[in-house]
């Protein structure tokens, strides 16, 4: 800035007359502009045209110190040509790092929350209700940050490794009295125009009711018929086989072909598929039900065998159609499978899942780096499982000699096992899920007839882990028995955390491998544990997040960012 400065000048001016005694002095003001820069702050940033959310589902701040041990500290950490960093850490290191509760908010709210619950309330800013898709926590239909982006005539986008109708990509752009109405997701989804690119797996919520009702065994040719037409038409527009395998519907429509033909959506089905469409409405069904795990992801993309599209370049996809819209976008990522093992009690696998994840954080930070019109938030719904590291008197370490002289003459010998750090490695190495596990001993998960040797060999085969076969017997020990007659897993503590029937088997496997991991796990759900919240990008729009919040308080203020807190 420029000022204007009132100077008063002094001069002695000589005037000369007839004669030397006619001198006089006067005084004559001038006025002088003195030019002064002066330094003024520039203003804010506190809107944004861009926000990227990200959501590890299940990624309390237990799984991402799980992360960090390993990228830090693991001997043979992925990250050691990577100056051992995780893009988590880039994140909080440039940008703002906070806590948020995440319970169903509110005097009428709960303890605990659900994907569907969190999301919503992530979405939208207010207090919702358990296992709600898109509803306050009365049932009222509210508009979502989502919506309002797209009202306000910006690109939106949703990018899942779970299930497309899955609770949390369906909590930004559905509403529903239930998160198992995945058929209506998937329609409303599509119908309402809302969702610009829609990345993910479950394709069997989007197909037609016979390709389900042609495998019984009484099904009737006519039904036969139609189902192999129905698998011609979707072979024809390439979707692999093993997608279109089964149904959720209950009805006959075909979403996948309504979207195409009546809403204008081009197709994707593989990451081949993907890659060659330059669009800008995609909607991309990448699996059956939920898209590959980490763990087989890890070993495709080592072969280069990978047939489906990783969670990083489906990022990546979406952030180059995206942003080529001039009014910005929102892009809701969510990594969902850190949830899925943590339910399994599963933390090798849970370890390549957040790596997964990580890279997808990474390939945003890339992005939005240099950028200062976009908000970048990377948080969870909840964490999942009360996973820890802990102490044991498993294989208790031998005495040893050390060098110091504070030792007095006398062994190092710790009373307890605090973990190796190898243990770190070992996790990142593990051959399969505990699903391979227990779907390796009996596909139905049926173990009625299991004996405790195929036991042994099945946690022998997936898991870097060898048991005994008293431990084996342990996944032999049958609580009740299910509507089917099915065998149910038995526990002895906790047991009514574990919820989910005979998939719980997998939490069974966790327990029997635990002392090899030094882990603990508290649970097969959720847990009301704070989780880590990173914002990045303009200051004044991040600073907001370093603290400790609620879910509702993250949406009001994403939401705020975008300039939309009063759009209805």
């Amino acid at each position: 800035m420029k000022k204007k400065l009132l100077a008063v000048a002094v001069s002695a001016v000589l005037l000369t007359a007839c004669n030397d005694d006619d001198t006089k002095t006067v005084e004559v003001i001038k006025e002088v502009e003195v030019v002064k820069e002066v330094e003024v702050a520039p203003k804010p940033v506190t809107q944004v045209k861009n926000i990227i959310l990200m959501i590890g589902d299940g990624m309390g701040a237990q799984q991402v110190g799980l992360l960090e041990e390993y990228a830090r500290r693991a001997p043979n950490s992925t990250y050691n040509s990577k100056d051992n960093q995780t893009a988590l850490s880039k994140l909080a290191n440039g940008g703002h790092l906070g806590l948020s509760l995440n319970a169903p908010h509110g005097e009428n709210g709960s303890l605990v929350v659900d994907s569907a619950c969190s999301a919503t309330q992530l979405a939208t800013g207010k207090a919702a209700g358990s296992e709600m898709i898109g509803l306050d926590d009365q049932g009222y239909v509210i508009e979502t940050i989502l919506e309002k982006a797209k009202k306000a005539g910006k690109a939106t986008g949703l990018v899942s490794d779970t299930r497309l109708t899955h609770a949390t990509p369906a909590a930004f752009a559905a509403h529903q009295p239930h998160r198992s109405y995945e058929p209506e997701i998937a329609v409303e989804m599509v119908e309402s125009g809302m969702v610009d690119v829609m990345l993910s797996g479950g394709a069997r919520a989007f197909l037609p009711e016979v390709l389900k009702a042609a495998k019984a065994e009484d099904a009737s040719e006519e039904i036969k018929q139609k189902a192999a037409e129905v698998q011609q038409q979707m072979a024809a527009l390439g979707m692999p086989e093993k997608s279109f395998s089964d149904s959720k519907r209950k009805d006959d429509r075909n979403v996948v072909v309504e979207a195409k033909e009546l809403h204008g959506y081009e197709l994707a089905f593989d990451n081949a598929q993907l890659s060659a469409l330059e669009g800008d409405k995609i909607l991309g069904l990448f699996a059956k039900s939920g898209m590959a795990d980490g763990i087989a992801y890890r070993d495709c993309k080592a072969d280069n065998s990978c047939t489906q599209p990783s969670l990083k370049e489906m990022t990546v996809k979406a952030l180059d159609i995206l942003s080529k819209d001039e009014d910005g976008f929102f892009l809701m990522i969510e990594g969902g499978q850190i949830d899925w093992a943590g339910h399994a009690n599963d933390a090798g696998w849970m370890l390549n899942e957040l790596l997964k994840f990580d890279e997808a954080v990474e390939a945003v930070h890339e992005w939005a780096k240099e950028r200062t019109d976009t908000l970048v938030v990377v948080t969870a719904d909840h964490e999942t499982g009360s996973f820890g590291f802990s102490y044991s008197s498993h294989n208790k370490p031998e005495a040893v000699d050390l060098p110091g002289d504070g030792m007095q003459g006398k062994q190092y010998k710790p009373k307890f096992n605090f973990g190796g750090l190898e243990l770190l490695d070992t996790l990142y190495g593990q051959k399969g899920t505990f699903y391979d596990v227990i779907g390796h001993v009996n596909g139905d998960y049926d173990f009625s007839n299991s004996t405790d040797k195929e036991w042994q060999d099945a946690i022998k085969e997936f898991t870097p882990y060898e048991v005994t076969i008293d431990e084996a017997a342990r996944m032999n020990e049958f609580s009740s028995y299910n509507s089917d007659n099915v065998p149910l897993p038995k526990f002895d503590d906790f047991s009514d955390f574990y919820v989910y029937g005979t998939e719980d088997y997998t939490a069974k496997v966790g327990r029997i491998v635990a002392k090899q991991q030094n882990v603990v796990w508290g649970t097969g759900t959720h847990t009301a544990a704070p989780v880590p919240v990173y914002a990045f990008g303009p200051e004044g729009v991040t600073a907001q997040f370093s603290t400790l919040q609620h879910h509702v308080d993250i949406g009001t203020k994403m939401i705020k960012a975008l300039g939309l807190a009063d759009a209805e």
